[in-house]
């Protein structure tokens, strides 16, 4: 089967998965002529060019190179920066892995290949019996895990990657991604996870003082990934 998309997931909330989906988009596009990103569920918005939209989804749109509708992209828009069902509890609306997979499929139909960034971990749930793990395998992409280097991280790395392969996907790859300029022992910890993530190592990003450009992240793709 042609590769046509991959699932962005982290090892927590605020680890870099919207740069890492952009940088993937941009390095994709050398591959492919119409690439997109989706955030199935965005919870938290700014104000806009007078429209209440996620910095997550203005910052994939600026990456894709193709312009879809706002439904297919981002399908679920919640103002609150929580877990999504908090968040969609607070609105008065349900999620379901049925609504987002309808969203995806049909975005699939505006380009060549679709990355999905998700929200927060790889068990975020969506209702009281839905996650977003649910979706990812509905989907059934490859994932692409970003591990935000910090203390800690070894152990959420680990049990990210465990619970992919036990949900049947496959680790198609991962991120370093240095979210703490005072870690100690830094390449260490990077030389630990690959020995014991059973997946490449698709780029690291350096700790910037300030927030580095999407473009400017180099990525080395797999095969699989680069189709």
């Amino acid at each position: 089967m042609a590769f046509d998309g991959c699932f962005v997931t982290g090892t927590d909330t605020g680890v870099g998965k919207t740069l890492v989906s952009a940088a993937l988009l941009h390095t994709l596009a050398r591959h492919h002529r119409r690439v997109v990103g989706m955030k199935p569920v965005a919870a938290g918005l700014i104000e806009h060019q007078g429209q209440w939209v996620s910095e997550d989804v203005l910052a994939l749109r600026a990456a894709s190179t193709v312009v879809v509708p706002a439904g297919l992209d981002n399908p679920v828009a919640l103002p609150d920066a929580m877990a999504p069902h908090l968040a969609a509890e607070r609105v008065g609306c349900t999620l379901t892995v049925a609504e987002l997979l309808a969203a995806h499929r049909a975005l699939r139909a505006h380009a060549d290949v679709v990355v999905v960034e998700g929200a927060g971990g790889w068990r975020v749930p969506l209702n009281g019996e839905e996650t977003l793990a649910d979706l990812a395998r509905a989907m059934g992409a490859p994932v692409v895990l970003v591990v935000g280097l910090r203390l800690g991280c070894l152990n959420h790395a680990l049990l990210t990657a465990e619970a992919i392969r036990a949900d049947g996907l496959a680790l198609a790859g991962w991120v370093a991604n240095a979210i703490d300029p005072d870690m100690p022992c830094r390449e260490e910890n990077i030389e630990t996870l690959r020995r014991w993530l059973p997946a490449p190592l698709l780029g690291r990003v350096p700790w910037q003082g300030a927030a580095p450009k999407a473009q400017d992240i180099a990525l080395e793709l797999p095969h699989d990934l680069a189709g």
